[in-house]
């Protein structure tokens, strides 16, 4: 991808409004075509309203401000738009009655494909998400994770320009998120753009060239996986002791932090748990390890604890107040 190329999906200040309640609010994104984009956010954010204008399911009007375009054509060309996209939503849209590669058959024919050109199709969705083995059984009797590889299957027949996935493995358990996540590596190494919304963090961490992180209506934190660790997470050192030593003993002896990343100590019936920050990474866990030595302190569990997109999403989404935020 030429870094001159248009972007797949952009947004710029959009608002969208329902009554007096604004579910966008300055809204601007873009996703470089051919990458997989995260779009994160705790309910309410505005997640789901952002996918349905992009893909035409919620339409702009009179009351609404700022643009929305997808593969270089505004939103309020819904047929033109529909015609570059696939949706694949939280919930598998397919026909369990219907065997897998049948499914595939019938959408490709309501899409305006030719029998031979339908079968043909089929035939290459179901070797790319390795469904061909159960491609003649019903869906009924699929699991999980292979519904919704169909479904994005499904949504793959028109080699759409871009892909969107609305919590895609809402419901699935590990062996099927991991299904899907191979099913989306998959749609966007043919060049297709995926936006994925998600609950999952690990999920985006995993997929995503970039996430943006929302949060009333717009987006409030943006860049790729590492960047955001890197500037709201921070390496921790957690360390576990027995029931008899004392939350005293413990804050005697261990770094508080700078301010605002305090020692931070929890009691539980198996013992103390304390998590602190270590900027020097190892450095600070072997300081660590000297001090509570020197205190003749055992902890009965020690770890250097890598951020992760959780807390990066906790940081950036806490309601309190916060400086440069």
């Amino acid at each position: 991808m030429s870094s001159d190329s248009p972007p797949a999906v952009h947004a710029e200040h959009l608002v969208k409004t329902y009554g007096d309640q604004r579910a966008l609010d300055d809204f601007t994104l873009s996703v470089p075509a051919g990458s997989i984009h995260g779009l994160l956010g705790p309910n309410g954010a505005g997640k789901t309203t952002a996918v349905h204008v992009f893909t035409t399911l919620t339409s702009l009007t009179g009351r609404d401000a700022g643009t929305a375009h997808v593969a270089g054509t505004d939103v309020r060309d819904a047929a033109a738009v529909r015609a570059r996209i696939g949706l694949v939503g939280q919930y598998a849209a397919v026909d369990e009655v219907l065997g897998g590669r049948e499914n595939l058959v019938m959408f490709a024919r309501l899409l305006g494909l030719r029998r031979h050109d339908a079968r043909r199709r089929a035939d290459e969705l179901l070797g790319q998400f390795s469904l061909t083995d159960a491609g003649d059984r019903p869906v009924a009797g699929y699991s999980g994770g292979m519904r919704r590889r169909l479904d994005i299957a499904v949504a793959l027949i028109r080699h759409p320009e871009v892909l969107f996935l609305d919590e895609p493995t809402t419901g699935l358990d590990p062996r099927g998120r991991t299904d899907v996540w191979e099913a989306v590596r998959q749609a966007a190494h043919t060049g297709t753009t995926v936006l994925l919304t998600t609950q999952y963090l690990e999920e985006a961490d995993r997929l995503a060239d970039r996430v943006s992180i929302m949060a009333s209506g717009r987006v409030i934190a943006e860049g790729t996986p590492a960047d955001l660790k890197r500037r709201h997470g921070g390496d921790r050192v957690d360390v576990t002791f027995a029931p008899d030593v004392t939350r005293t003993q413990v804050t005697d002896v261990l770094p508080a932090g700078p301010a605002g990343t305090a020692l931070s100590v929890t009691e539980s019936p198996d013992g103390l748990h304390a998590s602190m920050p270590a900027p020097g990474g190892t450095g600070t866990m072997v300081d660590i390890l000297r001090r509570l030595d020197a205190a003749a302190l055992t902890p009965t569990d020690i770890a250097l604890r890598r951020p992760t997109l959780d807390d990066v999403f906790l940081s950036v989404t806490d309601p309190s107040p916060k400086e440069n935020r």
